[in-house]
């Protein structure tokens, strides 16, 4: 069960204020510093942000889609940095022990994320596979009553204070073919070690490292769901509430964006008058506010179709794809409103350009996006389904 609409407004409202007053005053700090400090993450901790996703039977907050949703639309103020080891911690990673951990694994683990007692990483991605997460080397070879995991993942988001990582990995029983499984390990597990943290464009203070495993050792009880095989599955189904939460938080930071200039046209003079004034710097903030508006409306209608069970893979793909490319042409609008100051750092708006970028290829790139779309289309033409 959701928690009730009353209960949910006041919860919305304490998130606005905590994104407004607390998260970004403290967003070039946290740039400068390359991590979120301890003092923010106790104080989302303390809000229950960590247990967005988590049910309320293991302490979560036990947020349908659509809540789910709206509270992305609040997060996704702030700079993506500030929110990024939220929404990992509460998308993918948190979405694949929720659909296909055991009884036992949920237990063990879920009131420990939800609470925000440990945070979640998610660990696909490698050197030679990014998009073709079939192609994945890392190898799970049975040894006794658990596995060696022996490979290495690349841009691991949350790595470096992550107590729970979802690894997946080619698994292999005896002479079996390997198929792609995850495992639950635990931060501290002998054999697994970080590689420097990277030096990224954008979203500084959102910290990303390999997480390398040599000969590291796992008990049976850590295979998720207990069973070799649904590695790729349970990932894909992960990423559906995933992506639709990235692409809330899109609308979010597009609306801040529009806002920004449109503030900075009312008070820049040109030519006697605000450039506001001005029709081809207005054409700029209608282009956004319209485009802005067409997301929101795209990701609230899929979190109700989520919300009443129905499959939104295509939906969610959709989400991502839109959103994500909105921003970046909002963003894009944003530094052209402000001229020369939008290039300066001085200015917010140059730092949210750059951070917005890498939106449209994690978690799914946009041409990723297009095949799943395409790939739906066409399937449930062959099958004479309308179009809705």
């Amino acid at each position: 069960m959701p928690i009730d609409a009353e209960t949910f407004s006041l919860f919305r409202d304490a998130v606005e204020r905590f994104v407004r007053e607390r998260l970004i005053p403290r967003e070039r700090e946290v740039a400068l510093l390359e991590a979120p400090p301890q003092d923010l993450l106790d104080e989302v901790r303390d809000l229950g942000l960590f247990g967005l996703c988590y049910p309320e039977s293991h302490g979560g907050l036990g947020l349908d889609p659509v809540q789910e949703v709206e509270i992305g639309f609040e997060l996704g103020r702030a700079s993506p940095a500030m929110r990024n080891f939220i929404s990992i911690h509460n998308g993918v990673a948190g979405q694949c022990l929720s659909r296909a951990g055991t009884t036992a694994q949920k237990d063990r683990f879920m009131p420990r994320l939800a609470s925000g007692e440990i945070i979640a990483a998610f660990a696909l991605t490698e050197p030679d596979s990014g998009s073709d997460a079939r192609s994945i080397k890392t190898r799970a070879e049975r040894k006794g009553q658990g596995w060696l995991l022996n490979g290495q993942k690349r841009f691991i988001s949350n790595a470096s204070f992550a107590g729970l990582f979802t690894v997946f990995a080619q698994a292999r029983e005896g002479d079996e073919k390997p198929s792609i499984s995850a495992f639950l390990v635990e931060a501290g597990t002998k054999g697994m070690s970080f590689g420097p943290p990277e030096r990224k464009m954008g979203q500084h203070g959102a910290p990303i490292c390999d997480v390398i495993f040599e000969d590291c050792y796992v008990a049976d009880d850590a295979l998720l769901g207990g069973k070799l095989g649904i590695g790729l599955d349970a990932a894909m189904k992960g990423l559906d509430r995933g992506r639709l939460f990235i692409a809330a938080c899109c609308v979010g930071l597009a609306y801040r964006l529009i806002e920004n200039a449109a503030d900075y046209a009312n008070g820049r003079v040109q030519f006697g008058v605000p450039i506001a004034r001005h029709q081809l710097i207005q054409a700029l903030l209608a282009d956004s506010l319209t485009e802005a508006y067409a997301a929101r409306g795209m990701v609230e209608n899929a979190a109700r179709k989520a919300a009443r069970g129905e499959p939104i893979s295509c939906e969610a793909s959709m989400c991502k794809l839109f959103a994500t490319e909105m921003v970046g042409r909002v963003a894009d609008r944003a530094v052209q409103v402000h001229g020369g100051n939008g290039y300066i750092a001085d200015y917010m708006v140059e730092q949210l350009y750059r951070d917005v970028r890498v939106l449209r290829i994690y978690e799914g790139t946009s041409q990723i996006q297009q095949v799943i779309i395409a790939k739906n289309l066409v399937a449930r033409r062959l099958n004479g389904e309308l179009l809705s």
